[in-house]
């Protein structure tokens, strides 16, 4: 059954409990505001919803940050992940539960942060679809930035995490140094390890046996594209082998 499936029908909810299994009752017409006793016993499954329905929830409750909804940040979001045409109005509904609920964003990105290690390579993949979501009108704002910068500290994430996101997702994303966590001044022999690294937390299957939703695997093929433009490029002005 794909993601939404799950969602849709709502039994996820009962397994999730919290913020994330309140709008997935919300959205199937019941209300689950408290854990469940029987546990979902298929524990991938769970966290795949918890993603996307935290980054459906992060995201409608930031969309926007800057006090408007665009219709530029849904297509941002279907930009990104694999949402069959039958279901494209359940999820806008979603997303429009989402906005509207009285709950603040910060459960959602407790509860999310909850069911991942910190410094998953999932929640840098929630974190960077927030951050496209947000550039999707135009640039990064402040409020935008202040919210994210939040969003991502409730999710574990250092001071010095969260720069090396907004190197490679914020405003100035592109620079093929940002993209791989470097200084421009750093020695040759840094490039190499710091590639290989980041190729390797996230490469698709790792991402998807840790948790992220099959339907937002072309996020992740993204990023990996990026990751591997940014070495080439770097290896090419630097004369590299």
């Amino acid at each position: 059954m794909s993601i939404w499936g799950k969602i849709i029908g709502g039994t996820a909810g009962f397994a999730l409990g919290g913020p994330i299994g309140g709008l997935i009752g919300a959205l199937a017409g019941h209300a689950v505001d408290t854990y469940a006793d029987k546990k979902d016993s298929d524990q991938d499954s769970t966290r795949e919803v918890a993603f996307t329905i935290a980054l459906i929830a992060l995201s409608a409750k930031m969309a926007k940050a800057d006090g408007n909804v665009t219709r530029d940040e849904i297509l941002a979001f279907r930009e990104k992940v694999d949402i069959p045409p039958d279901e494209i109005e359940n999820v806008g509904h979603l997303w429009d539960l989402a906005r509207r609920t009285p709950d603040g964003f910060d459960g959602y990105a407790r509860q999310v942060a909850q069911m991942f290690e910190p410094g998953s390579p999932v929640l840098d993949q929630l974190m960077g679809l927030l951050f496209h979501i947000a550039r999707a009108d135009g640039e990064l704002i402040r409020s935008e930035e202040m919210y994210l910068a939040e969003v991502a500290h409730i999710l574990g994430y250092d001071e010095k995490g969260f720069e090396r996101l907004t190197m490679f997702y914020g405003n100035n994303a592109g620079n093929p140094y940002f993209i791989l966590g470097l200084d421009p001044d750093c020695t040759d022999e840094k490039i190499r390890p710091a590639w290989i690294a980041l190729a390797r937390d996230n490469h698709p299957d790792r991402l998807l046996a840790e948790g992220l939703p099959e339907e937002f695997i072309r996020a992740a093929t993204d990023r990996l594209a990026d990751i591997n433009r940014a070495y080439d490029a770097i290896r090419g002005e630097r004369g590299l082998s």
